[in-house]
């Protein structure tokens, strides 16, 4: 791959430093920025230069992995922020690529506003596979942007992802991703619902996970997930809270297009209970603590 000039990466947390990572590996000369700066020093050791502030940082191409429209506002504004570091720099129509999980409406509102207003090119672009997938280059990436600017990015996207899919302009990655939130979702309730079953039924969990893995039922999911169900540790990982976060953008973009989507409401309903329970902070396959709780308190 030919490395990119003027490219940079904000965010640096769970899926954000291995992806940053990969393109330090790939040969690029990257510029990275993070709230924490200590995030970055393990970056800088594989030869990326640390921004101390996000106008620092402001080069032609801007990566984030940032979790929702709200902290991409933030790094954009005030003198310490991406449009003045652009403005300094008479960077001409940058490209912004937001690879957390937004909403396709409201993606869709934000890159027209920035394009109109000030000239930036959004491009959403978010992921699918992990931590795990991050690390071993291996993610999808879903893409809103036009023709062109998806062509310039598509190597970019390549040191990290081994599925790059252009899905049409701004907005619609986020809904791909959406749909995308549905199955993950449904996914972690329903093996977290056979687990309970099996339990009331004296079945032994690693044995049902066993045949799960192993047959129709079998899953990326299941695979990088299955350890926490075995040790029933939901410590690290992908938050409740953030899963319902996706699943409201599923259900503002059902309504956009007039669309009963029951699967998708029923796991929304489930998964809000967790957060409200005090869960919203473990790993959403700590799911099985709701329905085990609400198991025993009908036995």
């Amino acid at each position: 791959m030919t490395p990119s000039p003027s490219l940079a990466f904000l965010g640096l947390g769970p899926m954000g430093a291995p992806m940053a990572a990969r393109l330090v590996d790939h040969g690029n000369e990257l510029v990275v920025w993070n709230r924490s700066r200590d995030k970055t020093a393990a970056l800088v050791e594989r030869g990326a230069r640390s921004a101390a502030t996000p106008a620092e940082a402001a080069g032609g191409i801007v990566l984030t992995a940032l979790p929702d429209l709200p902290q991409v506002q933030e790094v954009l504004e005030g003198p310490e922020g991406l449009l003045a570091g652009w403005r300094a720099r008479s960077v001409a129509h940058p490209i912004l690529v937001i690879h957390g999980t937004t909403s396709p409406v409201e993606t869709a509102a934000f890159a027209e506003r920035l394009l109109r207003r000030e000239g930036v090119v959004v491009v959403d672009a978010p992921v699918s596979g992990g931590t795990v997938g991050a690390a071993a280059g291996s993610l999808s990436v879903m893409v809103g942007a036009d023709e062109a600017t998806f062509e310039l990015l598509r190597p970019i996207f390549g040191a990290f992802g081994a599925l790059v899919t252009r899905f049409g302009p701004s907005g619609a990655g986020a809904l791909a991703k959406a749909c995308n939130q549905i199955v993950v979702a449904s996914t972690v309730a329903a093996i977290a619902e056979a687990l309970v079953l099996a339990q009331r039924g004296g079945l032994d969990r690693s044995a049902v996970l066993d045949v799960l893995a192993g047959g129709l039922a079998g899953s990326e999911v299941l695979r990088q997930k299955r350890a926490k169900w075995e040790r029933e540790d939901f410590t690290e990982g992908g938050s409740a809270r953030n899963q319902v976060k996706d699943l409201r953008f599923v259900e503002a973009a059902a309504s956009r297009w007039h669309l009963d989507l029951p699967a998708a409401s029923a796991v929304t309903g489930l998964f809000q209970r967790m957060v409200d329970e005090g869960d919203g902070d473990l790993d959403h396959t700590g799911v099985i603590r709701t329905l085990s709780a609400a198991a025993t308190e009908r036995s």
